[in-house]
Parts: C-alpha cells; sequence; structure tokens
C-alpha cells in the first residue's frame, strides 16, 4: 500500500473555494481506489473462513473485475469472473482487462445480458456452486458491509478541514463508507455513473447518517457514455493538474463538481475534497473505442 496524499487543485475559483484531490488512485498500481478498499477485509474474511476461490462480477471493462483478478492472484487464491455479455468470449485478447484479469490466473465465463440480471438470485448462485464448488462470492462492484467497512477508511484526521466530500458512485459503497465516517461539519456528495434513481435505497441499507446528497445531472447519458466535452475537460484537467482522471467514474465527478462551482452551488469559502476512487486501468480499452469513433484519446501521462 502507497501513501495516499491530498492535492491541492490549483484553479482559481470565485467566492474564495478551494478545491483537493485526495489521490486513492496511487494506493496501489493494480489494485488502486476504491478496489483497494473494498477488497482489504473481503480478503481476509475469505482467509478466515478458508476459502481458495474468489468468484465476482463484473463488465468488459470492470475496474472490479481487474483488481479481483490481480489480488486474488497475489494472495494465492484462484478467481472466476462471470462476465456480461456472451459475444465477448472470443474477444479476450482485444480487451485489455479481460485480457489482464486472464494473465493473473482468472478463469473467465461469459454469459447473456438477461443470465446476468439474475446474478443476486440463491438459485443462480446454487447454479455457479455446483458449477465452481465452494467459493467466497464478491459481490459486483465488491459493495458489502466488509467493503463499506474498508471505505470508512478513505477520511483521515487531515480532512476534518474540508466542508464537501465528493465521489463517484458506482454500486453505492464508497459514498456509503464517507458517509459512515464524515464528521458533523461535512456534507458527502455523490455523482452516479449511471441513470435512476435506484442508488439511493442502495445506499441506505450501509449508510448510518443522513449527511449526504446525490446530484444526478452528469452522468453524460449512462453508463461508460462519454462525448467531447467530456474528453476535453478530463485531457485539459491532465494538463493543468498532472491528475489523470478516469472517464467512467471520477471524469465526470470531477466536471460535476467544477460546474457547480461556477453555477454558485457551494457557499463561499468552502473547502472541497475530491476522491480520486482510481479506475485508470479503463482507460486503454476506452481509448480503443474512442480511435474507433475518431475522436481524441484520453491522457493518462505525459
Amino acid at each position: 500500500m502507497n501513501p495516499v496524499f491530498n492535492q491541492p487543485i490549483n484553479i482559481d475559483f470565485p467566492n474564495g473555494i478551494s478545491l483537493t484531490i485526495k489521490r486513492e488512485d496511487l494506493i496501489h498500481p493494480f489494485v488502486s481506489g476504491n478496489k483497494f478498499r473494498k477488497l482489504k477485509y473481503n480478503l481476509l474474511q475469505a482467509k478466515a473462513e478458508n476459502k481458495k476461490t474468489l468468484l465476482t462480477f463484473g463488465g468488459a471493462f470492470s475496474n472490479h473485475i481487474a483488481a479481483v483478478a490481480y489480488a486474488g492472484n497475489e494472495q494465492g487464491l484462484k478467481t472466476i469472473g462471470i462476465i456480461r455479455g456472451d459475444e465477448l468470449f472470443d474477444k479476450i485478447e482485444e480487451n485489455p482487462t479481460l485480457k489482464f484479469a486472464q494473465e493473473n490466473g482468472m478463469q473467465l465465463e461469459f454469459i447473456s445480458r438477461e443470465e446476468y440480471r439474475l446474478k443476486n438470485e440463491d438459485s443462480f448462485i446454487e447454479k455457479l456452486k455446483e458449477k465452481y464448488g465452494d467459493f467466497y462470492l464478491v459481490p459486483e462492484g465488491g459493495t458489502n458491509e466488509l467493503a463499506v467497512k474498508g471505505c470508512e477508511e478513505i477520511l483521515t484526521a487531515e480532512d476534518a478541514v474540508f466542508n464537501y466530500v465528493c465521489c463517484a458512485a458506482g454500486t453505492g459503497g464508497t459514498i456509503s463508507g464517507l458517509i459512515n465516517s464524515a464528521l458533523p461539519n461535512q456534507k458527502i456528495l455523490g455523482f452516479p455513473a449511471l441513470k435512476g434513481d435506484f442508488l439511493n435505497d442502495e445506499i441506505r441499507i450501509f449508510a448510518k447518517k443522513d449527511n449526504w446528497n446525490l446530484i444526478s445531472d452528469y452522468h453524460f447519458g449512462g453508463y461508460g457514455k462519454i462525448n467531447l466535452e467530456l474528453i476535453e475537460f478530463i485531457n485539459a484537467f491532465f494538463d493543468e493538474n498532472k491528475v489523470p482522471l478516469d472517464p467512467i467514474y471520477t471524469g465526470k465527478m470531477v466536471f460535476g463538481v467544477i460546474d457547480l462551482i461556477h453555477k454558485n452551488y457551494f457557499p463561499a469559502h468552502s473547502k472541497i475534497l475530491l476522491i480520486h476512487t482510481g479506475g485508470l486501468q479503463g482507460i486503454q480499452g476506452m481509448n480503443l473505442k474512442l480511435k474507433q469513433k475518431k475522436l481524441p484519446i484520453l491522457k493518462i501521462d505525459d
């Protein structure tokens, strides 16, 4: 685990507002950001239960799939990834995420999107147990009580100076941990990467406070959607701050926060902390798509 640090963002905002980003993306080269936090206690629990295999779910460019594959390999555990989309079974070599997972020993099983929707059904899990034997189940995106426990460790004593803490939201685990560990004077803002209002209910399963709000205006059309405006924003942000942002989660969140600052959403002199949840491994795959669409690619380094 590498040290995480808070990096000030050098933009001159109106009304004395300041912006800082917590570089959780640097916590580990392959299990970065919230994936490290979510897996920490789940891996300990798997070992405590004497499990030899981790089984989980994800899409073609899933940060979670890549992280579980690497972490399992590092911990001497077998890993199985149930992948959404049976059309992908012969496209592993073309997909940087799936190739990385396979190279780290993950056994990949591709299922139809219809079947994938059953992933939380007991009968479906039982079928997987019949096929693969005993395993430790890590939910899609990694969110469960142990994941939230890990995410409660993101905020530290030095973060007490911030009025607002902002993060991207996928399955609700990261924001739930932030909600639970926030100080009474802090408001947690989540920026969903998906359309819809279902995430409120998911968060309420794990969150113990009412110090939060979801801002659903910055998903750019839905999960995995990206346009030229977002690409140009992410690349300009990198040029100015040397901080790479992923286009699925953190990039949209940072875009949203800066847009809200200019719309006077935040009170004067607010101190805002952005949580960089990692996810940079997905940029390589996204850039392949952008090249096909004749769009500029995303910067990740100089």
